[in-house]
């Protein structure tokens, strides 16, 4: 007995293959119809330039999109969705297959299920499919996470994806039952020879099998019906956000446009480019960026999936505006800012590049958030700390509003001198930064960079007076008039410098020089001190005169990081000084933000906040067995944790020291 050809059959008065042509039609309609308005909205925005390195971004697509990199940080839920995305890709290969098949039954060519070795593995990939849907069911239903929302829509494509799992499954088994088992087959030939102990179905197989191929078809044909209208449209957005992703530095911000000018910033979606838009489309609202996020954790207005949705949201709403037609309408819609997404909100985000770090898809949360901040700059509507910090900035180039004559002052503690790099030239000219010259609690580990530089042999110089603030935290804010000052008059002292490398002690500092100034990274070498340190110890050149036998903990600053990469050096000095480091649970890449970039240690705490990120990353320290010291590597650590002792409580219990203030300590004392 053999199989019915499903398109040989009359349905609802029309020859098989008649019907699949207006239901293809229907399905590719609707489809089309939705995808094609959404490409049009995308070219109304603003235009940016993603299409040069193609080598790299076709890699990046293989890593990201083929590999699911990101999802296999968590391997249980990476592999269940890895078999779920290649099941998919597999089986839309033989739709498409299927499909061009009964749209043409003339041509010569078999189903894909009628090949051996593509039934095969359409079979294995089913039954794997169906196990990676039934533990996600399970999960979503008895073991729900915090940060997955729980949606009809989701319910929906889970349900869908098995519907086309198991009328595929039967169908082979009905095929079975008919035609015999096949060692091509062999979950279909289990199912024949469980449904044939059904005589009613046994004798009914062929057109058993009929019913499943047609169900299997308008299943899919729906499902694409939906797609665009959906959650899920990201399965066809993500790969074009991967593909189109920034290949530059994760600290290169950008301008955020086409030439790299000057914006003012994005409060409706046409100021937006086509890319950060796309970030909406593609969000898979998995909830990644929310667990990692340290401003959400501590109850700050702020949530980077709801920002990124919002301006989906906005997009379609303003962008696709009132329309009876489907044609994109124009510019109609609610306020962005003030309305989807709140003031508050965007204050909130300490730049931690947290989101961003986890996100599956490669969405640039940051851009979003500082395209908006810019706007609200322009409006002048900023926390009141912050605009009065940003007035210091512009009138004395630091955010202590002090004489740029002070800046050097904390080399009077000194007893030797320290060259002025713009009067004599020097190997390594060191950017101190503002708050390693201006703060106090700062200036302590200061003068030890110095002294340890000195103890080395090492000839460098700074540039007293003629420095300013680089300007990574005011660009992060949005103030890209004022940034541009700084960076100009920083860049003018640099030209009057002699040096072959400049190094520094401060993360953000090191982030802007080393890649948001003209020969940065691919011109003059730009060292953290840390790197520095290890290449001294390295070498020989350092002095130490014992080792120090304290247990410590590291925290790992955001700009150093996630941001540069920079894991190994810092732990290697500690290391080298004989301390016992103990790592925090959440540490390197998975670091728990201080909470004090972005401009954040520049405002005001707003009400409602549980617990301020460097008192949770403290408590993570102080849970740690005997550590007496927390290790920083950046100068606002200094303070923030500083902070969060003072306000816990924690006086005596666990004291902050920075990098250098060990590699000192360990270069004077005596055995």
């Amino acid at each position: 007995m053999m199989v019915v050809d499903p398109v040989g059959v009359t349905l609802l008065g029309l020859p098989g293959y008649g019907l699949l042509w207006v239901l293809a039609l229907l399905s590719f309609g609707v489809f089309g119809r939705r995808l094609l308005g959404l490409v049009h909205l995308l070219r109304r925005a603003r235009p940016e330039d993603r299409f040069d390195q193609l080598g790299r971004r076709f890699w990046h697509f293989v890593a990201y999109v083929l590999g699911q990199r990101r999802l296999f940080e968590e391997p249980g839920i990476g592999l269940a969705h890895f078999l779920i995305f290649w099941g998919f890709v597999l089986f839309a290969g033989a739709f498409l297959w299927n499909l061009l098949r009964g749209l043409f039954p003339f041509l010569p060519v078999p189903y894909a299920d009628e090949v051996g070795v593509v039934s095969l593995l359409l079979e294995i990939f089913a039954v794997l499919v169906l196990a990676a849907v039934g533990a996600a069911a399970v999960r979503r239903v008895f073991f729900p996470p915090p940060h997955l929302q729980q949606t009809l829509d989701a319910v929906l494509i889970l349900s869908l994806i098995a519907a086309l799992m198991v009328s595929f499954l039967l169908g082979q088994g009905f095929r079975g039952v008919a035609q015999g088992p096949s060692g091509w087959s062999p979950i279909g030939s289990l199912l024949a020879a469980l449904l044939s102990a059904w005589p009613a179905l046994a004798g009914s197989s062929p057109g058993l099998y009929a019913l499943m191929w047609w169900t299997h078809i308008a299943v899919v044909l729906g499902f694409l019906a939906y797609l665009p209208y959906s959650k899920h449209l990201h399965l066809l957005a993500s790969p074009f956000n991967v593909f189109f992703g920034t290949l530059r530095p994760a600290g290169d911000l950008g301008a955020g446009g086409a030439g790299e000018e000057l914006v003012g910033g994005s409060s409706r979606w046409k100021e937006f480019t086509w890319r950060q838009l796309l970030n909406g489309l593609a969000c898979a609202e998995c909830g990644r960026c929310d667990r990692a996020c340290p401003a959400l954790s501590s109850g700050y207005a702020l949530s980077p999936r709801t920002i990124v949705h919002q301006v989906k949201e906005h997009l379609l709403e303003a962008g696709w505006g009132a329309r009876k037609d489907g044609a994109p309408a124009g510019d109609g819609g609610g306020a962005l800012i003030g309305g989807l997404v709140s003031e508050a909100e965007l204050w909130a985000c300490a730049t931690c590049l947290a989101c961003m770090e986890r996100c599956p898809v490669l969405n640039e949360h940051l851009a979003l958030i500082v395209q908006m901040r810019r706007s609200l700059v322009g409006q002048g509507s900023l926390d009141r700390t912050l605009q009065e910090t940003l007035t210091r900035m512009g009138r004395y180039g630091n955010s202590f509003g002090q004489s740029d004559r002070m800046r050097a002052r904390w080399t009077q503690g000194l007893d030797f001198q320290v060259k002025d790099a713009r009067k004599e030239p020097v190997e390594y000219l060191w950017f101190v930064g503002d708050y390693a010259s201006y703060d106090p609690r700062m200036q302590e580990a200061t003068r030890a960079t110095a002294r340890i530089f000195q103890g080395a042999g090492l000839d460098f110089g700074i540039l007293y007076e003629g420095e300013r603030n680089t300007g990574n935290d005011v660009r992060r804010v949005g103030e890209e008039g004022l940034f541009e000052m700084l960076r100009e008059k920083n860049l003018r002292a640099l030209e009057k410098a002699g040096f072959q490398a400049i190094v520094t002690t401060d993360p953000h500092t090191y982030n802007t020089l080393r890649n948001e100034y003209p020969g940065g990274a691919e011109g003059v070498p730009v060292w953290h001190s840390s790197e520095l340190l290890n290449r001294l110890i390295l070498q020989g050149r350092l002095p130490l005169k014992r080792g120090l036998n304290v247990r410590v903990t590291y925290h790992d600053p955001c700009y150093l990081g996630r941001y540069n990469g920079i894991y190994e050096a810092p732990r290697r000095v500690l290391r080298a000084l004989g301390l016992q480091l103990v790592e925090m649970p959440r540490s390197r890449s998975r670091s728990y933000c201080c909470g004090g970039g972005g401009g954040r240690i520049w405002m005001e705490e707003p009400p409602g906040v549980q617990e301020r990120p460097a008192q949770n990353r403290l408590r993570e320290a102080l849970s740690l067995p005997e550590v007496q010291v927390l290790a920083i590597a950046c100068p606002k650590e200094m303070a923030m944790f500083g902070d969060a002792i003072t306000t816990t409580g924690n006086e005596g219990k666990i004291a902050v020291k920075e990098l250098s203030q060990f590699v000192w300590e360990a270069m004077e004392i005596e055995n």
